[in-house]
């Protein structure tokens, strides 16, 4: 999957579209498969990335499991009885709010973002699901070899009838897709829409999202929009390279504005810092920066795009390349 950053609203449709279809059981209610966050910020759970990997010499590096109560956050409980009985008092009826203070969850930094206004705030979005990595850290740290990665489509799967709960696999992934379920004692995950792909039917998330802005394919198909975006336009990098997992998700750079000087004149700095996204996405990020900015000069100047007009998708089925032959994810 490739998604476009460009293009993302926060708007949380893919959040919901994956939550209703697949995510509903009682013990895992905190738990997103895909979710929306805000960056710079913290993230779901609070902190992901800091552990969890591969050490130096490709072995899997212990991480931690994140709290339910300071990572992930519990799910709020609302005054609903309250509000509903009080309706139609008029002035001092009580308003819908959590009957316990909330100290995190998901979606918490919204819109936060980082800088000072006007002159250098910026944010953006960035929608996150399991990786189904080429080398998956969870699969090798699964002492029960519950973890498996398809060879026909490199989707990674937990068959829930061998997982006994030992949650490494939570440890281990420092994306932290991998979420344990406290009630059934097995670990769940993204599936990617596994009975839909196939079917050559696109994930929820990605049919869902009214920005057009994932795209969803095979990495050797020269045909497919994957492979144009990662290969041949070079535009989409994964997310933390360096923690030599392969992830197979790829993001295009989210552009920005320039800052503003203190007389409130544009600079020749961007908004968001290049430093910070080459912390996300690797040494390769000016260099992707610079194709995009030189790919839309020259369609506003009227010459043809190929990547532009990929990356606007004029056509959104075009954004689809699952087709009833299956291929292997790379």
């Amino acid at each position: 999957m490739v998604l476009d950053l460009n293009k993302c609203i926060g708007c949380q449709t893919c959040t919901i579209a994956c939550k209703k279809l697949w995510n509903k059981d009682t013990g895992t209610g905190y738990a997103y498969w895909n979710n929306v966050e805000t960056l710079p910020g913290a993230g779901y759970p609070r902190g992901w990335g800091e552990s969890g990997g591969r050490t130096p010499d490709g072995g899997v590096k212990a991480g931690r499991i994140p709290t339910l109560d300071d990572d992930y956050g519990r799910a709020w409980t609302f005054n609903h009885d309250e509000v509903r009985k009080r309706a139609g008092e008029g002035e001092g009826k009580p308003w819908l709010r959590p009957n316990e203070k909330p100290h995190w969850g998901a979606n918490w930094d919204e819109d936060r973002g980082a800088g000072e206004y006007p002159q250098d705030n910026h944010y953006f979005y960035l929608p996150r699901l399991c990786n189904h990595c080429t080398h998956p850290a969870c699969l090798d740290a699964c002492p029960r070899h519950a973890i498996e990665k398809r060879d026909e489509d490199g989707i990674v799967l937990v068959d829930q009838d061998r997982c006994h709960g030992y949650r490494f696999c939570v440890e281990a992934c420092p994306y932290k897709k991998v979420y344990f379920d406290p009630l059934r004692q097995v670990s769940t995950k993204c599936i990617f829409c596994l009975p839909r792909i196939e079917e050559g039917v696109a994930p929820a998330c990605a049919r869902q999202c009214p920005g057009r802005l994932r795209f969803v394919g095979y990495l050797d198909d020269e045909a497919g929009p994957i492979w144009k975006l990662v290969h041949k336009h070079r535009v989409a990098l994964p997310l933390h390279p360096e923690f030599e997992l392969g992830p197979n998700v790829f993001y295009v750079m989210p552009m920005s504005p320039p800052k503003l000087d203190a007389q409130g004149r544009p600079t020749d700095e961007p908004r968001i810092p290049t430093r910070y996204l080459v912390s996300l996405f690797g040494e390769r990020v000016p260099e992707v920066l610079a194709t995009l900015e030189a790919e839309r000069a020259k369609r506003r100047s009227g010459e043809p795009s190929e990547l532009m007009d990929l990356l606007i998708a004029y056509d959104w089925n075009q954004n689809f390349a699952l087709g009833p032959r299956k291929r292997e994810v790379l």
